[in-house]
C-alpha cells in the first residue's frame, strides 16, 4: 500500500510538471506555427485537435460520478459549458494566437501568468463567490501595477502592433479569470467526471471553431514538419492531454496547489522564447514581471502583509 500510495504521488508530481512544461511551451509553438498557418488556424487546430483527443479519452473510458451518465442531460449544463467554451478557450486562444503576430513568446507567456490576479478580481467583483482580504487587495494592485509596468505606456506616443498585441494578451487572460469565476459559480459542484468535463469545455468550443471554418480556416498554409508537430503538441497534448492532469492535480492537491502552475508556465515560456527564439528583453518587461508574481503570492495568500503594530509589539517583548 505504500508503495502504490508513494507511486500515486510521484504521478501527480510529474502530470504537474507536464502541465507545467507542455503550457509553458505552448507559447513557442504558437510563434514557431504562425510561420505557416494563419492566427485563427493555429486557435482553430488547437481546439479542434484538443476536442477531438479528450473525446476519444471520453469514448474509451465512459467516465461516470456514481454511476449516473457519462453527458450531462440538463441543458442548463450544456449552456454553461457554452459560456466557458467562448469564455475559455476561442476567445483567448484567437487573442493569444493574433497577438503573437506582434508580440515575443516570452512576453505572451509572462501576460498569461496576470490570469490569477484575473480571476480574484472575477471571483469576487463579478461573481462574489470570494471575499479578499487585505493582503490579497494588495496583491490585486501590485498585480495591476505589474501590467502597466510591462506595457511601458511611456513607450508609445500612438497605437502600435505590439501594443494592441500586449493589450490582447491581457483581454485573453481577462477571459480565463472571467471564465474560472463562472466555473467555480455554476459548474464545480455539479458531479461531472474529470474527463468529461474538460471534453466538453474542449469539444464545444471545437465544434464552434468548425463552424467558423469558412472565416478562421479557409486560407493556403505552408505546412512544414516542425509546424505540424507543433499544431499537434498545442492540440492533443496542451488542449488535450494537459486538460486531463490539470483535473488529477486539483483533485490531489487542492486549487491552490494546482494554481501554482502558474510560477511554472512563464519560466518555460521565457526560457524557451530566449534560447529556441533568441528573444530580447527591456528592463520594464521583467521588472513588471516581478511584481505581477509578488501579487500573484498575496492573493493566493502565500505571502502575508503582518500589521504594523504586530511589528511593533513583537520588538517591544523581545
Amino acid at each position: 500500500m505504500p508503495t502504490t500510495a508513494a507511486a500515486s504521488k510521484t504521478l501527480i508530481t510529474l502530470q504537474f510538471l507536464g502541465m507545467g512544461l507542455i503550457w509553458g511551451s505552448s507559447f513557442l509553438f504558437m510563434k514557431i506555427a504562425l510561420d505557416g498557418v494563419s492566427f485563427g488556424q493555429v486557435a482553430w487546430s488547437r481546439l479542434v485537435l484538443g476536442g477531438l483527443t479528450l473525446g476519444l479519452i471520453v469514448l474509451v473510458n465512459q467516465p461516470r460520478i456514481n454511476n449516473g451518465p457519462v453527458l450531462p442531460r440538463q441543458p442548463l449544463v450544456w449552456l454553461h459549458f457554452l459560456v466557458i467554451a467562448i469564455s475559455g478557450c476561442v476567445i483567448p486562444h484567437l487573442l493569444f494566437a493574433w497577438a503573437e503576430q506582434y508580440v515575443s513568446s516570452s512576453l505572451a507567456s509572462i501576460y498569461n501568468a496576470v490570469t490569477p490576479i484575473m480571476t480574484a478580481l472575477m471571483a469576487t467583483l463579478a461573481f462574489r463567490v470570494e471575499k479578499l482580504v487585505r493582503a490579497q487587495v494588495a496583491g490585486v494592485v501590485l498585480g495591476i501595477i505589474g501590467v502597466v509596468v510591462i506595457i511601458g505606456p511611456w513607450q508609445y506616443s500612438s497605437l502600435t502592433g505590439d501594443l494592441w498585441g500586449q493589450l490582447a494578451c491581457l483581454g485573453a487572460a481577462v477571459c480565463y479569470g472571467f471564465t474560472f469565476g463562472y466555473t467555480r459559480r455554476f459548474l464545480s459542484g455539479r458531479p461531472i467526471a474529470g474527463s468529461t468535463f474538460a471534453f466538453l469545455n474542449i469539444g464545444i468550443a471545437g465544434f464552434l471553431m468548425l463552424l467558423l471554418t469558412p472565416v478562421l480556416a479557409w486560407s493556403p498554409v505552408a505546412l512544414t514538419v516542425p509546424i505540424v508537430l507543433c499544431l499537434l503538441a498545442l492540440g492533443a497534448l496542451g488542449t488535450g492531454i494537459a486538460y486531463i492532469w490539470n483535473i488529477n492535480v486539483l483533485r490531489a492537491w487542492g486549487p491552490t496547489n494546482a494554481s501554482t502552475v502558474t510560477y511554472v508556465t512563464p519560466v518555460v515560456g521565457v526560457m524557451l522564447g530566449v534560447l529556441v527564439l533568441s528573444e530580447t528583453f527591456s528592463w520594464h518587461e521583467p521588472s513588471g514581471a516581478l511584481l505581477v508574481l509578488v501579487g500573484i503570492l498575496l492573493t493566493q495568500k502565500r505571502l502575508r502583509l503582518r500589521p504594523v503594530g504586530a511589528r511593533g509589539r513583537a520588538a517591544a517583548s523581545v
